[in-house]
């Protein structure tokens, strides 16, 4: 099926080699694909900032990771316009990682979930995106923002104290400790974030989080010089000099090469590393790994939509594996694609992968050449720049949509998806959301399979059938959920009977389940006495029977390829008996 070929085509450097060689790549598309990425470039920096400090890692590692593994994953992956980096999704696996293991755990991690995802791609798993429901996509993520939000609560309020490390235990400890917030850190906060709600209004081509920045950098300076200091990223954060001397703010270099586990272990802890360490990561490693899938994959299905180009599903793993294999080594955090930077990178005018690798450039060059700048930035506006940010991808209308309108199967698991990714995390989250859709869709589909007695219908009345006889027909697959069901009526309603004749023509699925209820309920006819007649089967019911080497036996069990076939046959049997026991 071609228009499903990019659900198991893998490729390296899929969509670079097609945008840029697969068709014309001129002055103009590249004019075009530069001017995209500088503007997703610019946004990118306070983001990868504020999303790399969300994480517990300094802010250099947050552009690093936009730098670094957008430039490779654009030019290696399968889509032609994700743009990837940092992204608040990861937020509520990374901190844990760095609270319990340090940055080295998180590099480790990083590492080991970009050899998951060359797997998932070599496997082909790709296409499995197809099965993981909306209801509970919007779980999880809704989770995911409700967690990114609380983790800001300590820096949008400016509390200096320990606060609880739950999302709840977060809340409740805001209220009841409103008396000691920061009022100076708060008004920074509370200008950030009205400036990002309220600057699209303006309709103007500038992304708010420049200027939502800006404002409450300006507004911190301002306090700053009437002796009501906010606390900025360069009084938080401190890097070493050549000459071992510290100086606060961003490393004003660019990613230099280092082994992975070599890097700082847990705070306060001076273990050397270990490979016992490893294992213990596993599961880190692989909901990173699940995470980063997921969310690059989505975002490549919503940019199909909006360009009508096809992404490579597999190729965009491997070129996410390959990203997130080499960033670790660069002092650079797990990276994925990103939703709102690769849509706004579309609508900026991209054409092809490059405008994501110009992307890493400017992000690169930030670094080097804005360093001391950036060391301004408030952590209140960092924070009120991640609640934004978290209240987009929470889709808050979506949900409250399908809350209304879908069926209650679909909203239950919303609610558990969303409680187990708050409660416990996103693996759990996904993995049971999953299984509980699979479980509701069997037992709905297994309700739509019927039986029907059809004995008085005018097809079998016209054959004019002994007493003894009855006829049902079967509407719907035969799976094992619905075969125990179907067989046991047919069971039931044998009692007393000659014979069976039961129309299958409507069902398309017989399984192993399906014959095993077949053989109980064959069994049970031949102990009372009762023939049983299969007509009008399908291929694959037939092919299944034959497997499962079920053959006729005379008077107990047969098959007829149509119904009025069966009904003859009974028919002409049974004038057969009587003219005998005339005779």
């Amino acid at each position: 099926m071609p228009h499903r070929s990019h659900l198991f085509s893998l490729r390296l450097a899929h969509a670079f080699r097609e945008a840029c060689f697969g068709e014309t790549y001129d002055r103009s598309r590249f004019i075009k694909d530069l001017l995209a990425g500088v503007t997703i470039g610019v946004i990118a920096v306070p983001l990868s900032i504020a999303l790399a400090i969300a994480s517990g890692a300094p802010p250099q590692s947050g552009l690093y990771t936009a730098a670094v593994g957008g430039f490779i994953i654009a030019l290696l992956g399968g889509s032609r316009f994700n743009v990837s980096g940092p992204t608040a999704a990861f937020v509520v696996v990374l901190y844990p990682i760095v609270q319990n293991y340090g940055l080295r755990g998180l590099f480790i991690a990083t590492l080991m979930s970009g050899v998951i995802l060359i797997a998932m791609a070599a496997l082909r798993l790709g296409r499995f995106i197809e099965y993981i429901p909306e209801s509970v996509t919007l779980g999880f993520t809704g989770g995911i923002a409700l967690v990114i939000a609380a983790l800001q609560v300590p820096d949008f309020f400016g509390f200096s104290q320990n606060v609880p490390e739950s999302p709840f235990g977060k809340v409740l400890f805001l209220l009841s400790s409103l008396s000691q917030v920061h009022l100076p850190s708060a008004a920074v906060a509370a200008f950030t974030l009205a400036t990002m709600f309220l600057w699209p209004k303006l309709k103007t081509p500038v992304p708010p989080h420049l200027p939502a920045v800006l404002i409450g950098s300006v507004l911190a300076v301002w306090l700053g010089h009437r002796g009501l200091e906010v606390e900025t990223i360069g009084s938080r954060f401190s890097y070493l000099l050549p000459d071992g001397s510290v100086r606060s703010g961003i490393p004003p270099y660019l990613p230099s090469f280092s082994w992975p586990w070599l890097g700082e272990g847990p705070v306060g802890s001076s273990e050397p590393f270990t490979w016992g360490l490893v294992p213990q990561l596993f599961p880190q490693a692989l909901a990173l790994a699940l995470l980063g899938a997921i969310e690059s994959l989505l975002c490549a299905v919503v940019l199909d939509g909006m360009s009508g180009k096809r992404h490579s599903a597999n190729s965009e793993l491997l070129g996410q594996g390959l990203g997130n294999i080499i960033t670790p080594f660069l002092g650079g955090i797990t990276a994925t694609a990103a939703l709102a930077r690769s849509a706004a990178n579309y609508r900026a005018g991209a054409v092809s992968p490059v405008s994501a690798a110009i992307h890493g450039f400017v992000v690169l060059s930030s670094v080097t050449f804005l360093a001391q700048v950036l060391a301004y930035l408030p952590m209140p506006a960092i924070a009120a720049l991640l609640v934004a940010v978290a209240w987009n991808m929470s889709e808050l209308p979506k949900s409250i949509h399908l809350i209304k309108r879908a069926r209650r199967a679909d909203v239950l698991i919303l609610f558990t998806c969303f409680f187990l990714t708050v409660v416990f995390d996103m693996v759990v989250a996904v993995t049971v959301g999953v299984l509980l859709a699979a479980v509701l869709f069997m037992n709905e589909i297994a309700s739509l399979t019927t039986l029907t007695n059809i004995s008085e219908s005018p097809q079998v009345a016209r054959s004019a059938l002994g007493p003894g006889w009855r006829v049902y027909r079967v509407n719907g697959p035969l799976f094992f959920a619905a075969a125990d069901r179907v067989f046991g009526e047919l069971a039931h309603v044998s009692a007393g009977a000659t014979g069976i004749i039961v129309q299958l023509d409507a069902v398309p699925l017989l399984d192993a389940g399906g014959t095993s209820a077949l053989s109980k309920l064959m069994e049970h006819l031949k102990t009372q006495g009762t023939e049983l007649i299969l007509a009008e089967m399908q291929p694959q019911p037939q092919s299944t029977l034959k497997r499962a080497r079920i053959a006729p036996v005379d008077g107990e069990f047969g098959f007829a390829p149509t119904l009025d076939q069966a009904l003859l046959s009974v028919k002409s049997r049974d004038a057969t008996s009587a003219s005998a026991a005339t005779q």
